[in-house]
């Protein structure tokens, strides 16, 4: 490796995806010389491998289902998808692997991006080594924003590299349809992914050690999405664990701890996440390689001064939105202390603390049909020893439901704050809820009162007048 120069900036931030292009952006914004580090490609997971093209794959299988609602239209989307066109607007909504768009949006807001694997060296301090076999060190005067985000975490299993099996990364950036897919899991990924190929003509099983699909939320969530896939053909078995997987000229073969044999031609494990921080240099400054990192809520890592970390690397919330408010936070108070202000806002719902992350956290499951929900469950509120009271409402029974599509099946779920009278979480299920999700994090992130959303008066016929029938129910 041969060394270069040594460069100061105000701030580094090591990886440029969303999370780290926040984080530049506010700093700019505040007037300080900003680095970013880069290994891949920038933009990150979410542009090339999650968020977008996920939801680029998604969205005709959404569309068509919609439309089979529809008397005048269902006859005329009988068919199957063309996939090939749907995984060539995929490719265009990854701008077909290529960063170019992006690199020039760093350009614009002044900058300097470092293409390279960095690694902290010290406090203050990253090195970079170039794809040129170059080594740069920059040094930072402020702050230094780790933004690595996380992997795929793959089970130890007998067989496993062999088959060579997708993660989220092959199941988004897939160059073809399998003939028959098995998913393991039943979070987030899994339920997606298995929305996805199904639609699109594969022979789909899910295998699910738990009790249930999306287990982070409702139970009735996961619920109504396992009913519409298995509708759909999808092949989804609770309780069963993997004990082993191999490849048997050319079809994998997953074998359960109840001694199953499936068959398919490829593999998807959607198994959690694990932090990319192994190699990032987290020893040189007396932290654990590999380990998430706990951070406050102006999101500085505890018992530093100068280093921060934003996104799913700090495991507070692994969510691209919540990781861009993150990054918003931490370059606005990198900012702040770096021009010396005296006294930040850091107290709940201030200007310099994620206070989301504890009680607002939105998320949108983008199944058919869709799960949306903010805050807490029920039981998280229980747990959490909140006197609470959940009120249901069937969104079947709404007028903007109905019009929606025949056939229209869904669930509402407001969990009230007894003592305080306000909105601890609110859950949807049904098609098109993703839309609604924003009024309800508004009213949660707000503490808007029980009494005051009674005059939110919602529009008439939209799907939103579920509002008003759980606060109907609520009041009796």
């Amino acid at each position: 490796m041969t060394e270069t120069e040594t460069i100061a900036y105000d701030v580094v931030v090591l990886g440029a995806g969303p999370v780290g292009e926040n984080v530049a952006d506010r700093t700019r914004a505040a007037g300080l010389s900003t680095a970013i580090v880069e290994s891949e490609l920038v933009g990150g997971e979410c542009s090339y491998w999650a968020c977008m093209p996920s939801k680029a794959l998604l969205r005709p299988v959404i569309a068509r289902a919609d439309a089979r609602r529809l008397p005048g239209l269902s006859q005329a989307v009988r068919g199957p998808l063309d996939a090939a066109a749907v995984l060539a607007r995929r490719d265009e909504y990854t701008s077909h692997w290529h960063d170019d768009g992006q690199v020039r949006w760093l350009d614009g807001i002044g900058a300097d991006l470092h293409r390279g694997h960095g690694r902290l060296a010290g406090p203050r301090t990253v090195t970079v080594d170039g794809p040129d076999g170059t080594r740069r060190t920059l040094t930072a005067r402020h702050a230094v924003a780790v933004c690595t985000g996380t992997r795929a975490r793959l089970p130890d299993l007998p067989g496993l590299d062999a088959v060579k099996p997708w993660t989220s990364r092959e199941a988004t950036s897939a160059e073809r349809v399998p003939g028959r897919l098995i998913i393991v899991g039943g979070g987030v990924v899994a339920t997606e992914m298995a929305t996805v190929y199904q639609a699109l003509g594969s022979q789909v099983t899910v295998l699910v050690r738990g009790k249930g699909l999306l287990p982070r939320m409702e139970p009735f969530a996961g619920e109504l999405v396992a009913d519409a896939l298995t509708e759909a053909g999808t092949d989804i078995r609770t309780g069963t664990a993997v004990e082993s997987v191999a490849r048997e000229n050319g079809t994998v073969v997953a074998v359960t701890v109840a001694g199953d044999r499936v068959a398919a031609d490829e593999i998807l494990f959607a198994t959690g996440r694990a932090p990319r921080t192994e190699d990032i240099g987290l020893e040189t400054v007396g932290l654990e390689p590999g380990s998430w990192l706990p951070v406050d809520d102006t999101l500085r890592v505890h018992g530093s001064t100068w280093l921060y970390a934003c996104g799913d690397a700090n495991h507070r919330a692994l969510l691209t939105h919540q990781g861009k408010y993150q990054a918003r936070i931490a370059g606005d108070t990198i900012g702040a202390r770096a021009a010396g202000v005296p006294l930040l806002e850091t107290d709940p719902w201030g200007a310099h603390a994620a206070t989301a992350d504890h009680h607002a956290v939105p998320q949108v499951v983008f199944t058919d049909p869709e799960a949306a929900a903010v805050g807490l469950s029920l039981a998280e509120a229980e747990q959490a020893g909140h006197r609470v009271r959940a009120v249901d409402v069937d969104l079947s029974t709404v007028a903007g439901a109905g019009l929606y599509g025949d056939g229209y099946r869904g669930r509402a779920r407001m969990v009230v704050d007894l003592d305080e009278e306000i909105l601890r979480g609110v859950t949807f299920v049904g098609p098109g809820v993703g839309e609604l999700l924003h009024s309800a994090t508004v009213a949660v992130a707000g503490q808007v009162p029980v009494g005051r959303l009674w005059h939110a008066v919602p529009s008439y016929p939209t799907i939103s007048e579920v509002w008003l029938r759980l606060l109907e129910a609520y009041r009796g």
